[in-house]
């Protein structure tokens, strides 16, 4: 799945989750055949989870117990059996590790300039400094922009676009090869090895495990 909201985008790939704070505007897009599960939580419950989306890992318990939970229609406090449920749920929310496949958006017009053209296409290869050029600012400003306003350099938010975007291709159901290459990678064992630091897997044992579920 592919979460977008106005700070950002976040891809969520099998065995992950990501978490949506309360109010915010998003919107989900699915690549190849997806089976989604949502818990909502009240506000007063989530005091100690994250104050922005992020993806998470979700262990083999947290995910039976999200599939426990789906067999309700509504759990009730007053439910000792669904008071209790809820408790572990949150403890492993907050005890499950986030996963860096978020892509911060900046807020500056410039900035922003150069994250749509960058994302309408990925791989390409024109330098950033024409893409900054076009977007009214020298590559300088815009780096500086991307530092105050993703925490990123610029050619680290390209080189995780890249990922991003590769990681949906392979879920999609396309060759390795293939995303690899349409993400602007020199090889596909260029793409492995980010794939394997992100994912702590390779592509092949990726896909071997969605088609195991």
């Amino acid at each position: 799945m592919t979460v977008r909201a106005a700070d950002g985008m976040w891809i969520v790939p099998t065995h992950r989750a990501v978490w949506i704070p309360a109010k915010i505007p998003h919107s989900i897009t699915m690549s190849g055949r997806v089976s989604m599960r949502t818990i909502y939580l009240k506000q007063r419950l989530a005091r100690a989870l994250p104050r922005k989306c992020c993806v998470v890992n979700v262990s083999p318990l947290l995910k039976e117990l999200i599939l426990h939970a789906n067999t309700f229609g509504a759990l009730h406090p007053r439910r000792q059996s669904h008071a209790h449920l809820v408790r572990v749920i949150v403890d492993q929310l907050e005890a499950s590790p986030s996963m860096p496949l978020q892509l911060p958006n900046p807020s500056d017009p410039r900035a922003m300039r150069v994250t749509h053209s960058l994302s309408n296409d990925p791989g390409g290869k024109q330098a950033l400094s024409d893409i900054c050029r076009k977007a009214g600012a020298s590559k300088r400003t815009v780096e500086r922009l991307f530092q105050a306003e993703t925490r990123m350099t610029l050619g680290k938010w390209r080189q995780q676009l890249r990922l991003m975007h590769a990681i949906q291709l392979v879920a999609a159901g396309e060759k390795v090869t293939f995303a690899a290459l349409e993400a602007g990678y020199s090889s596909p064992s260029a793409f492995i090895s980010m794939f394997r630091k992100v994912l702590g897997t390779t592509p092949r044992r990726y896909l071997a495990d969605r088609s195991n579920q």
